[in-house]
């Protein structure tokens, strides 16, 4: 699996999705709306998958003595690695912007607790439905997309409008105690993209096992 992993690096993940991985790093620009940065995180793979239907990637890869199964769990990998990184990648900015920038963004939700456990279910939300949408044929990436990016943008958007509310101003907080109260938040995140990602890769598996390629 690890060279399968190595190979999608190398080979078929297409430049920009390295490119949105480091846009991590957006959650440091003052009075933006951070939950872009996960909207990003769900287009570098759709490029990936696109580029790797014009190259053939599918084809070549089942070419390989490996199983179908890996190849969709290589894939479903890759999702995971760009975005986790992603999120990783922005830490060390969202820890810096509490001390250049104190004052919060008006745009929208903070680079809080709360702010990455809603990423994690947009992410969910995204990967289950565009993964287990493109393995129905592994040919139409494009339709995939439509489909999961619109709850995508839709949780984005609830995202950055809620905290604008009285009574929800509390997530857009860094005080210790609200991120405290956040604290739940990110742990069904966690949770969320745990189980959509393992049911993703096991709903994928069984349709791509079915496409002839």
């Amino acid at each position: 699996m690890f060279n399968l992993l190595y190979k999608e690096l190398r080979l078929a993940a297409h430049p920009n999705l390295f490119i949105f991985t480091l846009l991590g790093a957006l959650v440091i620009v003052p009075a933006y709306p951070y939950g872009m940065v996960f909207l990003f995180g769900c287009l570098g793979p759709f490029i990936t998958f696109t580029y790797g239907r014009e190259t053939d990637d599918l084809y070549f890869t089942a070419l390989l003595p490996v199983r179908k199964v890996d190849v969709v769990k290589s894939k479903v990998l890759l999702v995971v690695l760009a975005q986790l990184t992603q999120i990783f990648v922005s830490l060390p900015f969202a820890f810096l912007r509490v001390i250049v920038l104190p004052e919060g963004n008006p745009a929208g939700i903070e680079a809080n607790i709360a702010y990455y456990g809603f990423g994690l279910v947009v992410y969910a939300v995204f990967n289950f439905i565009f993964l287990t949408e493109f393995f129905k044929t592994a040919y139409t990436p494009g339709i995939a997309f439509l489909w999961a990016i619109i709850p995508a943008a839709l949780g984005v958007l609830a995202m950055e409008v809620l905290v604008h509310f009285p009574n929800f101003r509390w997530l857009d907080s860094v005080a210790p105690g609200d991120l405290m109260q956040q604290l739940p938040i990110l742990i069904l995140g966690i949770i969320a993209y745990a189980l959509a990602m393992t049911a993703a890769y096991r709903i994928s598996a069984k349709r791509f096992a079915r496409v002839d390629l």
